[in-house]
């Protein structure tokens, strides 16, 4: 066993840190393959996004990856949709920014105020709207829609039953690292299948050189793109805290206290805002890579090192881009069933270990109306702003915390 020393550079975990990638690899990739974004820049914005946040947190590193954010696969899709890349990463960069001001504000005022805007009788329906507003895209590419011409509807289900079935296996019996990738495990399954049937276009891959430059992205301002993306980092933010308590408690090190949330907020913001000046998705950072360290006792920081390094590597290998593109949308399709759900339980994890009393009136009506207005497609259009959606719902949440009177039955939070 290991003890948490500090960052300490030797070459010999450099192994380590590649097998730390390939256990967020799945998740990494998965976010731009459903967004439109660009596999190899993730790869790109991942690695340097790491070393970044190594460096502003460099008096006491936490052994942590960061990496492609789920909370942010509606809000890109949109954005990418609507305005194009380059102007949503002008809202990639804002969100970043966000987590900024957060430090600042900690630095200033210390932790306890963000607890008292952020409950968890917010935190809780803000993430379940996350899995529950991505859940019809789920089922959409699972159902094979808008890729007739390529699969039936029969193949489109099997297929993603395939995939979802490897994921569920693994996730139950799985032992050890093996645990850790049950999406690569569902990737690998799913592709299979996938060739089994022939519907796996290699073109791609055969065409793709084996060096290459990533598709970086320069980002073009666009407000609509900067308000509609930056209520959206509140609930990743508050998994910000949550995955540094995990690695907390992991390496019995309070990283809480030291560096602590004003550098480790600003490290993760910084990183998401480099990563939009990219056209990468925004950074987080990533549970997977934490339950790793718990399994190999590894707690050198300088681990994940290796692994950003090593992203950044495959981010200049053409083949390994175009090969990703080839995946079939119910492979993915199937995977997300899952993952889109686990998103909305851990949301009402949090209402549940947090003891959040749903026959408390206030409590109800905070949680009703977060669910009804994000989910139900609720806008507010002012003009040059407007909200909707998980943004929407947290604005919402938020506000409803601060003006509604707490009741004499009421324990807080």
């Amino acid at each position: 066993m290991e003890k948490y020393e500090g960052y300490n550079l030797r070459f010999k975990d450099a192994l380590v840190g590649v097998q730390f990638l390939f256990v967020a690899f799945g998740a990494l990739v998965l976010v731009p393959i459903l967004t439109g974004l660009d596999t190899s820049v993730a790869l790109f914005t991942a690695g340097i996004g790491t070393l970044l946040f190594q460096l502003i947190t460099r008096k006491n590193v936490p052994p942590i990856f960061l990496a492609s954010s789920f909370a942010f696969i509606a809000p890109l899709s949109f954005g990418v949709k609507e305005w194009g890349i380059a102007a949503t990463m002008s809202g990639v960069i804002a969100a970043g920014l966000f987590y900024v001001v957060l430090s600042l504000l900690i630095r200033l005022k210390g932790e306890g105020f963000l607890h008292k805007i952020l409950p968890p009788v917010v935190v809780g329906p803000v993430i379940m709207t996350i899995g529950l507003i991505l859940s019809p895209a789920a089922v959409n590419m699972v159902m094979g829609k808008g890729k007739e011409a390529l699969y039936t509807q029969g193949q489109s289900l099997t297929i993603a039953l395939i995939s979802l079935s490897a994921v569920i296996v693994v996730m139950m019996f799985g032992r050890g690292m093996l645990r850790l990738v049950p999406i690569l495990c569902g990737i690998a399954a799913g592709y299979c299948a996938s060739l089994f049937v022939g519907i796996v276009d290699f073109t791609p891959i055969l065409s793709a050189p084996w060096f290459a430059l990533p598709n970086f992205t320069a980002p073009v301002f666009k407000l609509e793109a900067v308000i509609y993306m930056v209520p959206i980092a509140i609930a990743p933010a508050i998994e910000h805290i949550g995955d540094m308590l995990a690695i907390s408690n992991v390496t019995k090190e309070n990283f809480l206290k030291n560096p602590g949330l004003k550098s480790t907020l600003l490290g993760d913001g910084l990183a998401t805002s480099l990563a939009g000046c990219f056209g990468g998705p925004p950074n987080t950072t990533y549970s997977e890579v934490t339950g790793a360290v718990s399994i190999t006792k590894a707690y050198n920081p300088a681990i994940m090192t290796f692994a950003a390094l090593a992203a950044i590597l495959l981010a200049f290998v053409g083949k390994l881009g175009a090969a990703l593109s080839t995946i079939p949308a119910p492979v993915i399709g199937g995977i997300m069933l899952l993952l889109f759900g686990i998103i909305a339980s851990v949301g009402m994890e949090t209402l549940i270990k947090n003891g959040v009393d749903l026959a408390e009136p206030r409590n109800m009506i905070i949680v009703a109306l977060i669910f009804v207005c994000a989910i139900g497609g609720m806008v507010l259009d002012f003009g040059a702003m407007s909200f909707s959606g998980v943004g929407l719902g947290a604005i919402i949440g938020i506000t409803l915390n601060l003006v509604l009177p707490k009741t004499k039955h009421f324990d807080g939070y």
